[in-house]
């Protein structure tokens, strides 16, 4: 083991880390700045009428929490669980306040939990966290004005890991009492879905053997009988490339299932999620495809 191998590992663990602790830092500034942020990008659609909660503790036991973004006036709305990214080791619920108050300002209910990570945990438990905040909204989305019979999973990136397994592997929301019928859909913004070879730290996240290998490729648990996917990825993305997303439309359909992709050009892995603050007449038009989505979801 000794030589180059191990340094070079080393090295793009390293690099990891800081593109990881680069982009949560983007984050927590837009957070911490979101009335500037959002008028700087013009979204005129946006009121900031709603009614924010933070720090709901959803599993007492793990001591996780989250957040629900709702409209004051929100009656029957439907209700977004999203799963922020960071390469299953980084990130944190509040940094993802714009994303919230974006959606929640288009009429919808969002929830964002926080989940456990890597080292302190490998998978399938940040599975279990995110199947439980799933299991969570279920229960309450009324008190918040939210429809149950309308909640759908998403993420960006390792958050787009989590809801598409969620949506597809029946184990994770079977544990919690759920199907993933009972979704009305998963939107994927720039989720891993087909990602071996192993990057960096992903074979001691996952487990380097068959088994791990298998269970944590999203695409190996789509059979038809998954809820409808929006998949939206940018084509300049270095990070997830647009295999990922091509490779899991291309299979839904072949197991006559319903996935709508979005591909957009010019954009990387962070300007698709960033995108979101822009609104509905943003470019490219994220909220839009989402807001039609939701709206609609394609039959199955």
């Amino acid at each position: 083991m000794i030589g180059t191998k191990p340094r070079l590992g080393n090295f793009r663990r390293l690099r990891r880390r800081a593109r990881v602790a680069a982009t949560a830092l983007a984050s927590l500034l837009l957070a911490a700045c979101s009335q500037v942020w959002y008028a700087t990008l013009g979204s005129a659609d946006s009121t900031h009428d709603l009614a924010v909660h933070r720090g709901i503790v959803f599993d007492a036991e793990h001591a996780l929490k989250l957040d629900v973004y709702a409209p004051h006036t929100a009656t029957g709305a439907p209700v977004v669980v999203f799963f922020y990214g960071g390469s299953w080791e980084g990130g944190r619920r509040r940094w993802y306040r714009y994303v919230g108050e974006a959606l929640a300002s288009q009429g919808i209910v969002v929830v964002i939990p926080d989940y456990r990570k890597f080292p302190d945990v490998r998978f399938p438990e940040f599975m279990n966290d995110a199947a439980n905040a799933t299991k969570w909204t279920f229960a309450h989305a009324a008190e918040f004005g939210g429809d149950a019979r309308r909640v759908f999973v998403a993420g960006h990136s390792a958050g787009g890991h989590i809801a598409a397994l969620l949506a597809c592997d029946k184990r994770y929301l079977a544990a919690a009492g759920l199907t993933p019928r009972d979704l009305a859909g998963m939107i994927g913004l720039a989720g891993a879905y087909a990602f071996l070879p192993y990057q960096d730290d992903e074979a001691e996240i996952f487990g380097d053997d068959a088994e791990g290998r298998y269970d944590s490729q999203p695409i190996n648990f789509v059979d038809g009988d998954e809820p409808p996917m929006l998949l939206l990825q940018g084509l300049d993305d270095d990070e997830v490339t647009p295999n990922n997303a091509e490779a899991m439309t291309e299979r839904a359909q072949a197991m006559d299932g319903t996935a709508v992709l979005k591909l957009y050009r010019g954009i990387d892995h962070g300007e698709l999620l960033v995108a979101l603050a822009r609104g509905r007449a943003g470019k490219p038009p994220v909220m839009r495809d989402i807001l039609d989505f939701v709206a609609k979801p394609p039959s199955r």
